[in-house]
């Protein structure tokens, strides 16, 4: 398919109240609003498409960026290709999504993540956090720098709430995907989430919360799910 192509099925997928959703959530018009299913149909046709990802991207139409992310080759997309991504990546459902999604299905995810976290803009640090947690989603533990990761969860307990918005909200999400798949960190994990507690985030205008770290930890491990490594991160 060509990007035309393309762009007039999203338009013809468009939906007038997950366009309202997505309005109250962070997005910004040009886009149309298309369910993530409808997405996939589209997906379905294109298969992976390296090119026509790029071509989607760069369009700076939010459903085009993330049907981008679900095409996205990740034995061709480049470092500085996924640094432009995570530039543009101008709301979470992009930058945490979409962005980390993609990062985390590469193979060299992990660094990037640590580059990403580093920084002063908010999306990209929190498109790092979000990478590291879906990292660890697919990566076999043998293949993940425990020392680091532990690392890691020390410096958000120490600065999690004085982070910037939505930085602490992925960083609360790195505790419990930390916990969840990593078992040698689970109980270091739920420490962590005790310590840090209940975290504040702005989240627009809509009844989202965020979700207690040692609670949603404990549940994973309730049902016998600590350490289900995943295929993949982008679904």
């Amino acid at each position: 398919m060509t990007l035309q192509e393309v762009m007039t099925e999203l338009e013809d997928y468009g939906n007038e109240q997950t366009k309202s959703v997505y309005l109250k959530h962070g997005a910004k018009e040009p886009f149309f609003g298309v369910k993530v299913q409808d997405l996939k149909k589209i997906v379905k046709k294109t298969k992976k498409n390296h090119e026509l990802s790029l071509q989607l991207y760069e369009t700076g139409n939010s459903d085009a960026m993330y049907l981008a992310s679900l095409i996205a080759d990740e034995k061709k997309i480049t470092k500085e290709e996924l640094r432009d991504w995570a530039n543009k990546a101008y709301w979470y459902y992009l930058s945490e999504y979409a962005v980390a999604w993609t990062a985390a299905d590469c193979p060299f995810g992990y660094e990037l993540a640590l580059e990403w976290i580093q920084s002063d803009k908010e999306h990209i640090a929190s498109a790092g956090w979000a990478t590291l947690s879906f990292w660890a989603t697919v990566t076999p533990d043998e293949g993940i720098d425990i020392e680091k990761y532990s690392s890691l969860l020390d410096e958000v307990a120490g600065n999690i709430h004085e982070s910037q918005n939505r930085v602490r909200f992925a960083k609360n999400g790195f505790v419990i995907a930390t916990g969840s798949q990593i078992v040698s960190l689970t109980e270091k994990a739920k420490k962590v989430g005790s310590t840090i507690g209940k975290v504040s985030v702005d989240v627009g205008q809509i009844a989202c919360k965020v979700p207690l770290a040692t609670e949603y930890i404990q549940k994973v491990e309730y049902k016998g799910r600590l350490g289900k490594k995943k295929k993949k991160a982008r679904c």
